[in-house]
């Protein structure tokens, strides 16, 4: 678990955070990275248990593993962010987690430079996005969506189609760092917003705190709620003062949903059944545009949208499918060959699940070094390839 200083109100109060013009705060990635170190023996006793426990598990694959070396714990375990964050907040999802993929979180902004030893080189792994590129500019997509007709109009493979995003409100940490005030603010902004939605986008927010039962069976049974409970959001400190500034957005069509607080401030949604990819990207743009123009998001120029788990750096888009596949999923080498189309594959349950009833949910695996209209694109083309060889096979 996150160190319990990390909920220390005298450290976040006094936490120096850049301010931009007319005095609008904003992510700073100035660092206390040349300090000497400063984390007390008992943390950095614990950073080198982490270390000697993951390099010690055949079990244990993650890119955590992998690139948590003994130099880069040299260089990184004495140093904290401006906000008290140290290299255990960071890698204790991983460490309690030994069967996680990824392993680590950025507990605020300030930690993929503090701590870049160790982010640069899962991010590179990741995202093939080496330290010294930069993210392009951002393209929704707006005035291109007609690209991306449908891409199983008979209905035979895809079940549905969904993209969502991540944003971060700008001049409020991640999770860990965050207090039960913030959240609450965050939430008041965020539902002002949502009260400018109209025409199709007009609908509902739900908090969690003081939900109905009837309301909480209602969002399960339309597969809708987030629930508490994630082990691997739990170990990295993400589940503070719930439910509290949590809850979840949807229009009345049930196309649009946001959540506001789980992992990330926010993860917009929109999805529908079919294969429809550019009503579900227009939807999206209009959806993110709307919120935008009323609460402003966190950038930076060199990773993009900024997000607790840097596999959602960048564009942030995870658009995918749900699909059957029947030949293809049987094939000795289908993991591998949705990997070398750059498309990642889950369960229908999402992150950590199985396939059920042969139907997977495949997505781009890259989000960082592409703009948002790339990400969509990459799983579109790479979906429509396995749809032909699905075709192809006997």
């Amino acid at each position: 678990m996150a160190a319990s200083f990390l909920r220390s109100n005298r450290l976040f109060s006094t936490a120096a955070l850049a301010l931009g013009a007319g005095g609008t705060v904003l992510y700073s990635f100035t660092t206390n990275a040349d300090m000497k170190a400063d984390v007390d023996k008992a943390t950095q006793a614990k950073i080198e248990a982490a270390y000697k426990k993951l390099q010690g598990s055949d079990k244990c694959k993650s890119l955590l593993k992998k690139h948590l070396t003994k130099d880069v714990v040299d260089k990184c375990k004495g140093k904290k962010t401006k906000l008290g964050a140290t290299l255990y907040d960071c890698i204790s999802s991983g460490v309690e987690n030994l069967d996680a993929g990824v392993g680590v979180y950025a507990p605020d902004a300030e930690a993929y430079k503090t701590f870049a030893p160790l982010f640069d080189k899962i991010i590179e792994d990741y995202h093939g996005f080496p330290p010294n590129k930069k993210h392009p500019p951002t393209d929704m997509g707006d005035g291109k969506t007609k690209e991306f007709p449908p891409l199983d109009p008979e209905g035979k493979y895809i079940k549905s189609t969904r993209i969502r995003c991540g944003r971060s409100l700008q001049g409020y940490p991640f999770n860990p760092l965050l207090k039960q005030d913030d959240y609450l603010a965050m939430e008041g902004k965020v539902k002002a917003a949502f009260a400018g939605f109209d025409k199709e986008l007009k609908g509902t927010y739900y908090p969690l705190d003081g939900m109905t039962k009837e309301t909480q069976k209602k969002l399960i049974a339309d597969h809708f709620l987030f629930k508490e409970g994630d082990r691997h959001l739990q170990a990295a400190n993400a589940c503070n003062f719930w439910p509290k500034g949590r809850g979840i957005f949807h229009n009345n069509d049930k196309t649009f949903l946001i959540w506001v607080n789980e992992e990330d401030h926010m993860r917009i949604i929109s999805m529908q059944e079919g294969s429809d990819v550019g009503a579900v990207l227009d939807r999206l743009i209009r959806g993110v545009k709307g919120i935008e123009s009323r609460v402003p998001f966190s950038r930076d120029d060199r990773l993009g949208w900024l997000t607790f788990c840097p596999t959602n750096l960048g564009s942030t888009v995870r658009a995918s499918v749900h699909i059957k596949l029947p030949k293809m999923a049987a094939h000795k080498d289908f993991n591998k060959i949705c990997e070398e189309l750059n498309l990642q594959v889950r369960g229908i349950h999402g992150e950590h699940s199985e396939s059920e009833g042969g139907v997977f949910d495949i997505s781009n695996k890259a989000r960082l070094g592409l703009s948002e209209y790339q990400a969509v694109k990459q799983m579109y083309d790479g979906v429509k390839k396995l749809i032909e060889m699905e075709k192809k096979m006997k």
